[in-house]
């Protein structure tokens, strides 16, 4: 089996998380959350980590040298010898270059990038209808209401929405998206490597959508 190298491309809200435990639940493909394998490197206390947790606990942003180390550090492994899914990087051309770079000196590149592609009010109402028990359960006023409006089904408490989902910071995110990241579109699309899917649509049928694509892209490189 031809190894099969992936990344999810969308606005914050677009379910790439979901739709990435999905596809690597299907596929021997090895899911890289770079902000998971971040916080784990911390925990662990590793030698990128502790490089990592000083840029941290100094306010800075983890430099993208160090985060590509920790993804080269999880595609060497095992569990990615039949390819990989990466989830949050890379959001600038930049960062799309110096992966490209990286993975080369590994002998490995990229076969495709999934872009799941939802509009900017229909991610406003997802994110801004959330709400959080201070147990950390989460509710939605549309989607997925409690029992009793703003409390609770568990133990009553009151429901919270956070700061982040608050429509003004929401709307902030995905100017930082279009500006910075959406740019990543048009680079691998000049590639052939995109493939677009409506984000819209229930989460079966986009995840349908998505394990038809890989296949297909399997398929082809194996010929």
């Amino acid at each position: 089996m031809t190894e099969l190298n992936l990344i999810l491309l969308g606005p914050p809200g677009a379910g790439k998380g979901t739709q990435g435990e999905r596809l690597t639940s299907a596929q021997p493909l090895e899911y890289v959350v770079t902000g998971e394998i971040l916080r784990a490197a911390v925990r662990e206390r590793s030698e990128l980590g502790l490089k990592a947790k000083g840029f941290m606990d100094a306010g800075e942003l983890v430099p993208d040298e160090l985060v590509i180390d920790l993804i080269l550090e999880r595609v060497r492994g095992e569990a990615a010898s039949d390819g990989f899914v990466l989830d949050g990087f890379p959001r600038t051309i930049a960062q799309g270059e110096a992966l490209d770079a990286a993975l080369a000196q590994l002998g490995r590149d990229l076969n495709g990038a999934l872009l799941i592609e939802v509009p900017d009010e229909e991610i406003v109402r997802r994110l801004s209808g959330r709400r959080v028990s201070q147990s950390g359960r989460v509710y939605h006023v549309e989607f997925d209401p409690p029992k009793v409006e703003g409390k609770d089904d568990v133990d009553g408490t009151d429901l919270i929405q956070r700061d982040d989902d608050k429509p003004d910071t929401i709307r902030k995110r995905l100017s930082v998206y279009h500006a910075q990241t959406a740019p990543l579109i048009g680079y691998y699309e000049e590639r052939g490597l995109l493939h677009r899917f409506d984000g819209t649509l229930g989460v079966d049928e986009v995840a349908d959508h998505v394990a038809k694509t890989v296949s297909t892209l399997r398929l082809e490189d194996d010929v």
